[in-house]
């Protein structure tokens, strides 16, 4: 297996190669590399290798420019998985509050409608994507700038478990691999290129997230943006996308429409209790504090505060910074 040579020798070097070198180190590694014991070792970790000239290497990753020898899988999912329709959903790391939720509720209806969800298992609205996606107990695969046998960040060890008990973990590298800067730009052309979609939630002008943007333009898939507050750096790069002629995404039926997916989706009109209705509708017009409320709608703190507690708690209302917000209006 010439591809698994090629992604061993790659890992061993610390290089990036999509093609075999033509130099005399490659030849001796080749020579002597054992795909069977190769094979055996990587089993015996519950990690499998699909080949880039593998029936069951994804037709959409095999179409970029550049696609890796061969993806190293770790988790009970089939790689049929990799096959399906899919969207990602990405965004800053130190994302805020509201985007946090934002993400979380993108993901959990695109995988209730059927969707696979990838994203990159970083911090923040990675996360987020991961997490909403196994709370509709859909089908997420998370997508490691590393070794595939690492659980990075160490902090998303247990996320990383709940993603691989139904879906993957993939990797273009093999277990021992170190992370490392330039390897997460090259990870980003992977979930851009599994995927139909890229969704994005919040970004600075300059992150990995419109790296991952930019490589799904590239390949001809769609960019989705939601777009956020002018003064905040979070949103300079949705903004951005949005300006260039980005889908524009204000609820997942934004996402749904353009690719054609019939499914689960939200209502408009969440069954609420008459003290719940008056504050989400309240915040469906704009954002407020808790005293702005309290003009705005004449209920008093005493039956303001469950009630925020109440939305809240059925993920229609987010606090952050001291401001509520709907999460995202139903589509």
């Amino acid at each position: 297996m010439s591809e698994l040579a090629l992604a061993a020798f790659a890992a061993e070097t610390g290089s990036h190669l999509v093609a075999e070198p033509r130099s005399a180190r490659y030849e001796r590694f080749r020579h002597g590399f054992d795909a069977t014991s190769y094979l055996a070792r990587l089993a015996q970790q519950g990690i499998r290798f699909v080949a880039r000239s593998d029936d069951a290497f994804p037709a959409l990753l095999r179409l970029i420019h550049d696609p890796p020898p061969g993806l190293f899988l770790r988790g009970r999912g089939s790689p049929d998985i990799l096959g399906r329709q899919a969207v990602a959903v990405v965004g800053a790391r130190a994302c805020s509050t509201y985007g946090a939720q934002v993400g979380r509720s993108l993901a959990r209806d695109l995988a209730a409608a059927g969707l696979v969800v990838v994203s990159g298992m970083a911090r923040g609205i990675d996360g987020e994507a991961h997490r909403g996606a196994l709370e509709s107990r859909g089908v997420t695969v998370g997508v490691l700038g590393c070794g595939v046998d690492r659980d990075y960040p160490a902090a998303h060890a247990a996320l990383a478990r709940q993603i691989a008990d139904s879906g993957l973990i993939v990797a273009e590298y093999p277990p021992g691999v170190e992370p490392a800067p330039w390897r997460f730009p090259a990870r980003n052309r992977i979930i851009a290129g599994l995927v139909h979609a890229v969704v994005v939630v919040e970004a600075r002008e300059r992150s990995g997230a419109l790296i991952t943007a930019d490589l799904a333009l590239e390949e001809g898939r769609e960019v989705f943006a939601v777009p956020g507050e002018i003064t905040s750096s979070l949103s300079a790069g949705t903004n951005s996308l949005l300006r260039m002629g980005a889908h524009l995404v204000t609820a997942v039926g934004d996402v749904l429409e353009v690719l054609r997916v019939e499914g689960c989706r939200p209502s408009s009109s969440p069954q609420l209790d008459p003290e719940g209705r008056r504050v989400y509708e309240a915040l469906s017009d704009a954002p407020a504090t808790a005293d702005e409320l309290v003009v705005a709608i004449g209920l008093p703190a005493s039956e303001l505060a469950p009630a925020l507690t109440r939305l809240e708690l059925a993920g229609l209302v987010v606090e952050g910074e001291g401001l509520y917000r709907v999460v995202m209006p139903g589509s």
